[in-house]
């Protein structure tokens, strides 16, 4: 149990990193166990929570998958993937949109509002926020050649209109963004949250990208948790790739961190949601917790 002083210490510990955000806004992808476990959501709301009550303006882009597969699964329907990509017809688009832009997002923006925080749930169809395309995954054919194949309701970015969102952080709410964009003609297109909270991130010219992952951060032993990289310049990445360090599902992530840093946020970081409070770690302690991808 800590002591009256430690507690105090911790405060203080904050403070220039309170002052130093204040008025910032942080995008906040939320996904993975965090999403799945009950004592991580309460402690990922209140986190957030905390953020919007010392100044900062926080935006959380939620994903979805386990809830996606769970439902697809009482309904019967059978989920195929190109790369790791869901292949997405138009009966599977239905169930996702309705996961993610019904079920879950109102489910978190009823827990902010529990634990004393205001929030507003959207879809990137909503006020146009989110512009999408049909994304092509490139896939090898018989003679090892990589060609543009057609996985259905899956979308890429192609313009973000963060308006609604930075007038919603203007007035005290918290936005929660489902992560599901609009087509030419108004049809829905799921996108990787990862990328979305990117684009996001840029669009609002956020101070910091922080995604939450179930793993540690980049390490450069992965049998070693005392081998993390805790802070990360982008030109260090591609070597890192090479070397192995930084493979299979990490490296869309850093990716993802390297086109906000050139798009113009200011740090972008990969933490542990396992950890309870692992947001108020990162951002308001000098150690902090996860790997920082810095210019």
């Amino acid at each position: 149990m800590l002591t009256a002083l430690e507690k105090a210490g911790i405060l203080v510990e904050a403070l220039p990193y309170i002052k130093k955000l204040s008025g910032k806004t942080v995008v906040i992808k939320y996904g993975g166990n965090a999403m799945l476990n009950d004592e991580l959501k309460e402690a990922v709301m209140t986190d957030v929570i905390l953020m919007k009550y010392v100044g900062i303006k926080p935006v959380l882009v939620h994903g979805g998958g386990p809830e996606i597969n769970g439902m697809l699964q009482r309904v019967g329907l059978q989920s195929t993937f190109v790369q790791g990509m869901r292949v997405t017809d138009q009966a599977t688009m239905e169930i996702v949109e309705m996961v993610l832009a019904g079920k879950l997002n109102k489910e978190i923006v009823a827990m902010i509002q529990r634990f004393g925080g205001q929030a507003v749930g959207l879809s990137g169809r909503d006020g146009g926020l989110i512009k999408a395309k049909k994304r092509f995954e490139l896939v090898k054919n018989e003679a090892g050649d990589r060609v543009p194949t057609d996985i259905g309701f899956v979308g890429d970015v192609v313009r973000i209109q963060p308006d609604l969102v930075r007038g919603l952080t203007e007035q005290g709410y918290i936005p929660v963004i489902a992560p599901i964009g609009a087509g030419d003609h108004g049809e829905a297109y799921n996108i990787n949250a990862d990328v979305v909270a990117g684009e996001l991130a840029q669009a609002l010219e956020a101070d910091k990208l922080i995604l939450l992952t179930d793993v540690e951060g980049i390490l450069r032993d992965r049998h070693d948790l005392g081998s993390l990289i805790s802070s990360l310049r982008i030109g260090d990445v591609e070597d890192l790739v090479e070397q192995g360090v930084i493979s299979g599902g990490m490296i869309p992530k850093v990716h993802c961190c390297v086109q906000a840093i050139e798009g113009g946020v200011g740090s972008t970081h990969i933490i542990d949601g396992r950890i309870q409070h692992s947001l108020l770690l990162e951002v308001f302690t000098e150690k902090g917790i996860g790997t920082m991808v810095v210019k």
